[in-house]
C-alpha cells in the first residue's frame, strides 16, 4: 500500500534548468583513467538526451585543475594539496551554477570531488540533505584511513560532528562542515572499514546497506528515504552517486568494484524517486573509469548506465514521457485533435 507521501508525489514536478560540470580529476585515488569519465559521459549523448527530455542545459565545461607536482603525503594521507586545491575550485564552480538557478550535475572524476561539490552546493543554498549511493561509506577520517586515499574520506570533511577528528592539512583550511549526520542517508553500502562502521553507528546515520535493500526491497527503501528527508524540514537534496554502487556485472568499469551491488533497475529507481521529490538540487556521478573495463563493451555498459542514472534524475520514467503541451498530429480533413487523453472516439 502506498504511503500518503508517495501518493502526493505521483504527479511529475516541473523540470528545472541543468548545469553540467566536468571534473576530470583522479588524485583522490591511485588508479589512472577516472579523469576520462566526464568526456565519455558527454560523448554518450547526455546533454542532447537531457535536452530531448525538455531540460534546458548549460555545459560549464571541464574545471581546469592545477597540476601539483610536489605533493608528499601528510602522515598516511596522499595527494593532499592536489585534492584540497581541486575541491576549492570545484566548490566555486558549483556555486556559480547554483547562482544561475540551475541544478548542478558534477561528472567525475573520483569521489574525493564530493568535498567541493557538496560544499559549493551548501554554500550557495544553505543547509542540504545528502543521499550517498555507494558501495563504500567514504567516511574514514584522515587518521582512520588505512590507505590514505582521499576518495574514501570526503564525508569526514563535510560532517559537522566529525570536525574534531580532522587534523590540519595543507590546502584544506577553506573547507567548512556543511552537513549534519541527521541529514545524511546511505543506500547500497556493502564494503565498510571498521572505523566507518563505528562512525555511522556513533552518529546514528540512516543507512540502507545491501542487506536492507535485499530485505525491504528498493521501493520500501526509497519510500523510507524520501519520507525521512521530506517529513522534516525540506532541505535541498544533494545526490552523490558512485557508479560502484551498481553491481559490477552491470557497471564494471570502475576503480573499486564490489560484488553484490544494486541492479540496473534498482539503481535507476533510486534516481527516479529522488527526482519525484521536487527537492533534487545537485547530483554527482563519479568513478567511471574507462581503463578499468576489460573490453570496450564493459566500458560502454558502464557509461550507458551512468547516463541512464542521470536521465532518471531529471524526469525520465521507464513508463514513458511526453513533453508538456504535446499534441497528436492532425489528420488532413479531420476534426481538431482531442485535448483530453481520456476523450473517446
Amino acid at each position: 500500500m502506498r504511503s500518503a507521501w508517495m501518493l502526493r508525489q505521483l504527479a511529475l514536478h516541473p523540470r528545472v534548468p541543468v548545469g553540467v560540470i566536468g571534473a576530470p580529476f583522479s588524485r583522490g585515488q591511485p588508479r589512472g583513467g577516472v579523469e576520462g569519465g566526464p568526456d565519455l559521459i558527454r560523448a554518450a549523448g547526455l546533454l542532447h538526451r537531457l535536452h530531448e527530455q525538455g531540460c534546458e542545459v548549460k555545459d560549464y565545461g571541464n574545471v581546469p585543475f592545477e597540476d601539483v607536482a610536489e605533493d608528499e603525503p601528510v602522515g598516511r594521507v596522499k595527494c593532499v594539496r592536489a585534492v584540497g586545491g581541486a575541491n576549492r575550485r570545484l566548490s566555486e564552480v558549483v556555486q556559480e551554477v547554483k547562482r544561475d538557478g540551475r541544478t548542478s550535475v558534477m561528472l567525475g572524476g573520483d569521489h574525493s570531488l564530493a568535498i567541493g561539490s557538496v560544499h559549493g552546493h551548501a554554500a550557495a543554498v544553505g543547509g542540504v540533505a545528502v543521499v550517498w549511493v555507494d558501495a563504500h561509506a567514504d567516511v574514514n577520517t584522515p587518521l582512520s584511513s588505512h590507505t590514505g586515499n582521499l576518495h574514501g574520506q570526503p564525508l569526514s570533511f563535510l560532517l559537522h560532528e566529525l570536525q574534531h577528528e580532522i587534523p590540519i592539512l595543507p590546502n584544506f583550511s577553506w573547507i567548512k562542515p556543511c552537513v549534519w549526520a541527521k541529514d545524511l542517508v546511505y543506500v547500497g553500502l556493502r564494503d565498510l572499514d571498521p572505523a566507518e562502521h563505528y562512525i555511522l553507528k556513533l552518529l546514528g546515520v540512516k543507512v540502507f546497506s545491501m542487506t536492507e535493500v535485499d530485505h525491504l526491497g528498493i521501493a520500501r527503501v526509497m519510500e523510507e528515504t524520501c519520507e525521512y528527508l521530506c517529513g522534516r524540514v525540506k532541505k535541498p537534496i544533494h545526490l552523490s552517486y558512485d557508479i560502484d554502487a551498481i553491481d559490477p556485472s552491470v557497471a564494471p568499469a570502475t576503480g573499486t568494484p564490489v560484488v553484490g551491488g544494486l541492479t540496473y533497475r534498482e539503481g535507476v529507481y533510486i534516481a527516479e524517486q529522488l527526482s519525484r521529490t521536487g527537492l533534487l538540487s545537485a547530483v554527482d556521478l563519479v568513478e567511471v573509469n574507462p581503463l578499468r573495463g576489460q573490453t570496450e563493451k564493459e566500458v560502454q555498459a558502464t557509461v550507458g548506465t551512468a547516463v541512464d542514472l542521470l536521465l532518471a534524475c531529471f524526469g525520465r520514467l521507464r513508463s514513458g514521457n511526453h513533453p508538456p503541451g504535446y499534441r497528436l498530429p492532425e489528420a488532413p480533413g479531420g476534426g481538431p485533435p482531442p485535448t483530453d487523453l481520456s476523450t473517446k472516439a
